[in-house]
């Protein structure tokens, strides 16, 4: 069910027709029983893997939040990363890792190597998801936050639709207060929404489906032979396309979110104005770049202990978003370049 078809808006129609009659409590019931179905739509199969994970962390973070043992604190962080972050890994990266390691074998001589005959699907959003659970696992580890203590709305938290498939990636700070507390209905933010909405598919189904003919056009020669006009056409319109896509597909369910008394992060920033590469991520996809600025830059120690540690954790920080985009090398070599343009800057 994506975000630019008839029949979600049938469904968010529905969803807030009902929702805005009810209490709070038959709010969050309603909103997880929504959440689930719109999840489910692409296969149900995967609602299996989101309430694993769900129950794991509620439980976890409970435990690790009463737990005055430094040691069992850790355990239990660790044993809740590992089951987030391993299934992140395995279906999102295990083909990905397994191609890399066969033509690696080959490449040192090693024929017929047998590969696994696994069809791994990859499960719609579960990059977003997964790093919002991480985060909350890592604020209540390090008590800035405390557990939740409804498993309902925890599981709201992880699964509020809107947030779903395209982010942004919400902090829980802020969003799971806005689950555990009322929500009124206010005109204003309402009528905000519905802009943020509109404002959305336009840059979805107008820019960006458009640019995206033009894009395919010139690297498919349909444009004439490559050269350098019909190269810049097809980057500059490749740009176009990505951004009218992802700032559309934010705003879309930024605005959802308002119509359901939510209020989600802002996104994006005008990139495409920013006056260094710094300034750049400041502005594109600022819930995963400040994501990763907090649990994985500074964790790694930041800029604290030198130039040449700072180089490295940009590096590293830059490289693991790129994968964080893509399972394929040509993901790592754009965060890589990232990184060192982060470095030399």
């Amino acid at each position: 069910m994506f975000f630019d078809t008839p029949i979600y808006f049938v469904f968010l129609t529905t969803v807030v027709a009902v929702y805005w009659r009810l209490a709070r409590t038959g709010q969050n019931a309603l909103l997880l029983i929504a959440s689930y179905f719109f999840y489910g739509w692409w296969d149900w199969r995967f609602l299996i893997l989101i309430f694993v994970s769900t129950v794991v962390d509620f439980y976890c973070a409970r435990l690790i939040d009463r737990s005055k043992m430094s040691a069992k604190r850790r355990l239990l962080l660790t044993c809740a990363l590992i089951v987030n972050l391993g299934f992140l890994g395995f279906f999102k990266y295990f083909n990905f890792f397994e191609d890399s390691l066969v033509q690696l074998l080959e490449s040192l001589g090693v024929k017929n190597v047998n590969r696994a005959t696994l069809s791994i699907i990859l499960p719609p959003g579960i990059s977003f998801y997964t790093f919002q659970e991480v985060a909350y696992l890592v604020d209540v580890y390090n008590r800035r936050l405390k557990p939740a203590n409804s498993l309902s709305d925890y599981a709201l938290f992880v699964c509020v639709f809107p947030h779903l498939i395209a982010g942004p990636i919400q902090r829980p700070s802020h969003l799971l207060p806005q689950v555990q507390r009322e929500r009124t209905f206010e005109p204003d933010a309402f009528f905000h929404g519905m802009m943020l909405i509109l404002f959305g598919l336009f840059r979805k189904c107008v820019i960006a489906d458009n640019c995206a003919l033009l894009a395919d056009a010139a690297f498919n020669e349909r444009l004439g032979p490559a050269s350098l006009p019909v190269v810049a056409i097809g980057a500059y319109a490749f740009a176009w396309q990505i951004y009218g896509d992802f700032s559309g597909y934010s705003d879309i369910a930024r605005g959802s979110a308002q119509l359901l008394g939510f209020h989600f992060m802002v996104n994006f920033r005008q990139p495409y104005l920013a006056t260094s590469l710094q300034d750049f991520w400041r502005r594109w996809h600022i819930s995963l770049s400040t994501w990763l600025r907090d649990y994985l830059y500074i964790p790694l120690g930041g800029s604290r202990f030198g130039a040449r540690k700072t180089y490295r954790n940009l590096l590293v920080t830059m490289v693991i978003g790129g994968l964080w985009h893509g399972a394929n090398w040509t993901f790592v070599i754009w965060g890589a370049i990232h990184g060192v343009g982060l470095a030399l800057e």
